[in-house]
């Protein structure tokens, strides 16, 4: 990790579960209800107003990514109970589909909606990005390259893992690489050349406020940091205010909560901290700034 200022803003636990969650992806809708996968069990919860938790579905199966559609559905990235890579789609009422299968996949994680009915899965193993079109229920490769990639294939640390949109440029987390690839998306929504914007802090998933500052979780760093436009890296968050294990995060919705990011953390499953693994926690951490709307 490159050596970063510590500014630590406010937090508050809002939601704890058993030791050994594995929290992995988190989206909050358009009315503030958050939505959080459970990699293991293969369950995504849901967080409301009330602050109940509840389980919204459950797979045969372990999930990873997840990304809200205009409609208020859910895609959901993992593996079927054959350790097939696959995709699902969930109704708001909670009603499963599934959309497609990708045997040539090996570990889909991130997701993110590119325009209209196409949609964005990091390949954390594969060093790719497939894209994904819901209204045909098919897929290609969107872009397969070295910046995507693990540096050897015995690395267990996934590659391309977050992704997101801002400005009409992808950027991808390699949270093996420790770095953020910059991608231009080009006006046939094809994918440009890849470049290194940031190196040296390890993402794993990561969203942008409105002024173009980048939030990431550091997962075995048990941070949150926040990258500034000119690039100077600041920990808002730490091992004192719950991060252990921080995974992903997303900003708030609603009037009132949109300056506040929410953190989902495993407790420190893959890299235990000296105090030993925690419970699986959502953070809420209030950043002052708000995020980027949903599109």
């Amino acid at each position: 990790m490159i050596e970063t200022l510590t500014d630590l803003v406010p937090a508050q636990a809002i939601a704890k579960f058993p030791v050994n969650s594995f929290l992995e992806s988190i989206v909050v809708d358009a009315d503030n209800n958050l939505f959080i996968t459970s990699h293991y069990e293969g369950k995504v919860f849901r967080i409301g107003a009330d602050g109940v938790v509840a389980t919204h579905v459950a797979i045969a199966g372990k999930v990873t990514g997840l990304a809200l559609t205009p409609k208020g559905e859910l895609l959901l990235s993992g593996w079927d109970e054959k350790d097939t890579s696959v995709v699902w789609l969930i109704a708001s009422d909670g009603t499963v589909e599934l959309l497609t299968e990708l045997p040539e996949a090996i570990f889909l994680n991130g997701l993110t909606r590119l325009d209209g009915d196409r949609y964005l899965i990091a390949d954390s193993y594969r060093g790719a990005i497939w894209e994904l079109n819901v209204s045909t229920k098919t897929v290609s490769i969107w872009l397969e390259h070295a910046d995507l990639a693990r540096t050897s294939l015995e690395e267990v640390t996934p590659a391309v893992n977050g992704l997101k949109i801002y400005d009409n440029f992808l950027y991808a987390s390699n949270t093996q690489k420790k770095q953020i690839v910059k991608i231009p998306i080009l006006a046939d929504r094809l994918a440009g050349e890849p470049e290194i914007s940031i190196a040296g802090v390890n993402i794993d998933d990561f969203a942008f406020d409105i002024e173009g500052n980048l939030y990431g979780t550091t997962h075995v760093f048990n941070s949150v940091v926040k990258i500034a436009s000119d690039g100077s890296v600041t920990t808002i968050a730490q091992l004192e205010q719950g991060m252990a294990g921080s995974t992903a995060l997303a900003f708030g919705t609603s009037e009132g909560d949109r300056t506040s990011i929410y953190v989902t953390t495993n407790g420190g499953m893959s890299f235990p901290p000296t105090t030993g693994v925690e419970s699986g926690k959502v953070v809420r951490l209030e950043v002052g700034i708000a995020g980027l709307p949903l599109v």
